[in-house]
């Protein structure tokens, strides 16, 4: 059986798009891999954190996975920094790894903006950290989204070198996984954004803790346009949205995207069934199969929320039996470098 590693930042106010473009994928992942899910704290504190907000936080995602369908027996949930194996790998990595690598980084040059001099160096070396979390498990696939394929390629550049400056074949070539065409979740309020955590209206995104009046509300202020829904005619031969369609109409296509990743059906079967409809018809559509898929999470994701004990003896498991895997790796490394164990 293989091995998935993955992870999950804990900044807070997980939305639609989270959970269609990773959790919802992870809980799918169970039956066929051993599966260790990660709340990646060491990667958040990148970009400074509230320390109340992040304990919060972190709980929130273990939360969130559990609510989704994530079973904390069969698989690991815990959260990154108490693995210190992450950290001393990642420090290891850096070693290996080269300045041009982590220069042609887009993530890094996206975070940091115009201010790369005031970017903290962990910002920077975010991809060694990246490697060491999948490599420190040898886990040999990720699932991935596109903007996460160039740091996966720079974990399988620093695994071969590692492996060739040492005369080994220790670390895996890290496979990624892929889920066919991305559900791109885009803002309810505008569909040619993203949706995201930090715009500045919360009707622009459904929280995975929404009500069912919230997730109803925000689907019934979303935003449309006149016309009404389109026919198999927008599509191409993948089965994806024809570029002009997507650009002509965001809106439409967000909200038809949507409704057939919650429903689980193709683009094609989705504008087949809601072909010709005026949008006040399609919203309530929309609306019953989110209010099915989601408040249900929501409102276990509440409920564990307020049992924080219970959330932290989860992690404490998961850090246990995430630290049987890892140190046995690390001391190996360890033995390759030619640390001295005295």
């Amino acid at each position: 059986m293989g091995r998935i590693f993955s992870g999950v930042q804990p900044t807070g106010n997980l939305h639609l798009g989270n959970y269609l473009g990773a959790i919802r994928n992870f809980v799918q992942l169970q039956g066929d891999y051993e599966c260790i899910y990660c709340v990646v704290d060491l990667h958040a504190i990148t970009l400074w954190q509230d320390p109340t907000k992040l304990r919060a936080q972190t709980r929130e995602i273990a939360a969130a996975f559990i609510a989704a369908g994530i079973d904390p027996i069969n698989s690991i949930i815990f959260n990154q920094s108490q693995v210190p194996a992450h950290a001393e790998l990642a420090w290891i990595f850096n070693c290996v790894a080269r300045m041009g690598w982590l220069n042609r980084m887009t993530q890094f040059k996206d975070k940091a903006g115009k201010h790369r001099e005031n970017a903290s160096v962990g910002l920077y070396v975010y991809p060694d950290l990246m490697a060491a979390d999948i490599l420190t498990y040898k886990a040999t696939h990720v699932p991935v989204g596109e903007d996460q394929k160039q740091h996966l390629e720079l974990t399988r550049d620093i695994a071969q070198k590692f492996n060739n400056d040492f005369e080994t074949d220790f670390f895996p070539l890290t496979e990624p996984l892929i889920f066919g065409a991305a559900t791109r979740v885009m803002s309810l309020r505008d569909g040619s954004k993203k949706m995201s955590k930090s715009e500045e209206s919360d009707l622009s995104r459904i929280n995975m803790t929404d009500t069912d009046d919230e997730i109803a509300k925000k689907i019934r202020k979303a935003k449309t346009d006149p016309d009404p829904l389109p026919g198999l005619d927008c599509l191409i031969e993948n089965g994806q949205f024809e570029p002009a369609f997507e650009r002509a109409r965001p809106e439409a296509a967000n909200l038809i995207s949507i409704y057939a990743a919650l429903a689980g059906v193709s683009l094609s079967a989705a504008i087949g069934e809601t072909e010709g409809q005026q949008f006040s018809d399609f919203k309530r559509l929309l609306t019953d199969v989110a209010v099915e898929k989601l408040a249900p999470i929501g409102s276990e994701m509440r409920r564990l929320q307020d049992a924080p004990d219970h959330l932290d003896e989860i992690l404490r498991d998961g850090r246990q039996r995430a630290n049987a895997i890892a140190q046995p790796i690390l001391q190996d490394v360890h033995q390759i470098v030619g640390f001295l164990r005295p």
